[in-house]
């Protein structure tokens, strides 16, 4: 999900397709990745290539023994009789040099090439895998060929050593956090109206305007009508409160600090909100307003008539200054109010369950996302080394939009080039009016500054130095990714096993959430919350940031998060010409680990996203 401001990515049309499938339709070999073409570490190509050469040799040996004859007759046998008793020695070390070869090369193949391994990651009963980016095949799209084969390298290396990933777990110091913000607190009992909320974007968007709307209605003393959500053209999702999060539960959760009704009283249905000012639009707000700003412009009409129309209403309070109880009370909206419903929660459990071949709980964000429809472990079974295989979820921000929107390049020529200008020029008609207007900076500029949304290729290589193996499930949660197959093969041939939720899900079970955009995005929310590690390329994105936040808040120290630095990631892929991989792999570690750093939140950060604070969590000593 994007920024607020930022312009929002479209579902997709079809939510059958499926990225997984080019971890099945289309497997490149490692050896294909040299820029001359040459085979990788000298192994052959195919076991096809090999036979012709084998059999082209026997073929000759046999013909050169039917002229030799010809000419020689009987003594040619003869001394053919001879020179095989004298070499005997010599053949049996030849024949048994090729079979070491043939050893070797099956033993390369299966090490370096996906599609020699027999994977089939989707349960019984899913989806078939469908080319769900593009509708013509592509040449792989690779931007790092030299950083790529030496990752192909050095993971056969440490996979065949055993070398192990500590990314798997948190620093030990997250652990020390626990969730506090359910505590209750006395609420106000005059009412100062009704204030109704349209919220616009996408699901997390919207989710965020729904909390911020709890806020505002608690500092003004009013009654929140439960927020509705507009429909875009982009998201093209008629989706309502009701669709998405549990009614029932959202209103009893806050009922101690905020009144919250389903629909506003009769008497206000006729009325002309605009006419009598009270409709108010973010154009009437500033961003990241402050609680004055509402006490200024929308606590005098809501006095006045009863009633405010918050319209468009989504990014519109700020962090701090914030007074505690408000602070506390959106991080109870976020984090303990907002219930998926059961037909999504029963769904995301079936991904869960089916990725995970486990029905069983692993932690207290399993029992938060889904409620009834996962079972709860017994508490000696929860700390058991050998539970459910692992996952990792990846995030990845390089739908068209973002891409189109970011005025980098990545790699494809001029095709590229025409393609994002004319998307540019279709979807931005202000971004193109300003770029007239302000001197233009290069692609390489943008790049080199970290400006750039991150590749599929540059998420994969940041795996691979943090020693993921080549196995890992790896969840691809998002929108269609830009250029499709072209630019997913580098993941795809580094990771096998990537995987979505058209992967664990039948027709019949995705039915119910086709053309329903935030539903879809819902699932994803509920694999990347639940993952093992959960990956982000952007972290500026709403679903990567109230995800981790999540996660931290319900995660208990063992839900860790990777958020790569595109400014320090952008440095080091500048080298990726003459970088030794064991100091790209450094590099790389120290980028991460720093951003895993456990800490407070700073100041005017978001709190859906750093929920480390005494106003919603609680930390032991």
């Amino acid at each position: 999900m994007g920024k607020q401001d930022f312009p929002k990515s479209p579902r997709p049309e079809n939510p059958n397709s499926s990225p997984a499938s080019v971890s099945k339709d289309y497997q490149f070999r490692p050896a294909e990745l040299q820029n001359n073409g040459e085979p990788f570490l000298g192994r052959r190509l195919s076991g096809g290539e090999f036979k012709w050469n084998r059999d082209s040799l026997f073929t000759g040996l046999k013909n050169d023994s039917v002229k030799f004859g010809a000419c020689k007759g009987g003594y040619a046998g003869k001394r053919n009789t001879i020179w095989l008793r004298k070499n005997v020695g010599t053949i049996l070390l030849t024949l048994g040099l090729m079979g070491f070869l043939f050893l070797l090369d099956s033993i390369m193949v299966s090490i370096f090439n996906p599609s020699a391994v027999n994977y089939n990651s989707s349960p019984s009963g899913s989806v078939e895998n469908k080319n769900s980016y593009s509708t013509e095949e592509k040449a792989p799209v690779r931007m790092y060929d030299r950083l790529l084969n030496l990752a192909y390298s050095a993971r056969a290396e440490r996979e065949f050593k055993q070398y192990p990933t500590t990314f798997w777990q948190e620093p030990p110091q997250a652990s020390r956090w626990k969730p506090c913000a359910d505590r209750k607190s006395a609420k106000a009992r005059n009412n100062t109206g009704f204030i109704l909320v349209s919220a616009n974007g996408g699901l997390n968007q919207q989710r965020v305007a729904v909390c911020n709307a709890v806020a505002v209605a608690t500092l003004l003393n009013a009654t929140l009508v439960i927020p509705k959500f507009l429909f875009s053209n982009v998201w093209n999702d008629p989706s309502q409160f009701g669709d998405i999060y549990q009614e029932e539960h959202f209103v009893n959760s806050l009922k101690d600090e905020v009144n919250i009704v389903k629909e506003s009283p009769s008497h206000l249905h006729s009325l002309d909100l605009e006419a009598i000012g009270s409709l108010i639009t973010d154009a009437d707000i500033p961003k990241e307003a402050t609680a004055l700003d509402y006490l200024n412009i929308v606590l005098p009409p809501l006095l006045k008539n009863g009633v405010v129309h918050l319209l468009g209403f989504g990014n519109r309070l700020g962090f701090d200054p914030l007074p505690y109880e408000l602070q506390k009370l959106r991080c109870k909206c976020n984090f303990h109010a907002l219930k998926f419903v059961p037909k999504i929660q029963e769904a995301g459990s079936l991904i869960l369950k089916r990725i995970r071949k486990s029905d069983v709980s692993t932690n207290l964000i399993d029992k938060e996302v889904l409620g009834n429809f996962i079972t709860e472990a017994p508490s000696e079974n929860n700390s058991s080394k050998d539970g459910p295989p692992k996952y990792l979820a990846l995030h990845l921000r390089f739908e068209i939009d973002m891409v189109a929107y970011s005025l980098c390049e990545f790699g494809g020529g001029e095709k590229e080039r025409k393609e994002l200008q004319s998307y540019r020029e279709i979807h931005f008609p202000l971004l193109i009016e300003r770029l007239k207007l302000s001197k233009p900076v290069s692609p390489e500029e943008l790049r080199r500054t970290g400006k750039c949304p991150l590749t599929p290729e540059e998420a994969a290589l940041v795996l691979a130095a943090l020693n993921f193996k080549r196995d890992t499930f790896i969840y691809l949660a998002g929108s269609q990714i830009y250029g499709g197959q072209s630019r997913l093969q580098p993941l795809t041939s580094l990771y096998p096993n990537v995987v979505t939720k058209e992967d664990f899900l039948t027709p019949n079970e995705l039915a119910p959430f086709k053309n329903y955009s935030s539903q879809l995005a819902a699932l994803d929310f509920i694999a990347c919350a639940t993952a093992d590690v959960f990956a982000m390329t952007d972290s500026g994105s709403q679903l990567s940031s109230l995800v981790s936040g999540f996660r931290t808040y319900f995660g208990g120290g063992h839900a860790p998060t990777l958020r790569p630095s595109k400014n320090r990631l952008a440095t080091i892929m500048l080298e990726n010409g003459t970088i030794s991989w064991n100091r790209f792999e450094e590099r790389v570690k120290k980028m991460i680990e720093e951003g895993q750093r456990v800490g407070v939140r700073s100041f005017g950060r978001s709190i859906y996203r750093q929920p480390r604070c005494k106003e919603c969590m609680c930390k032991s000593h």
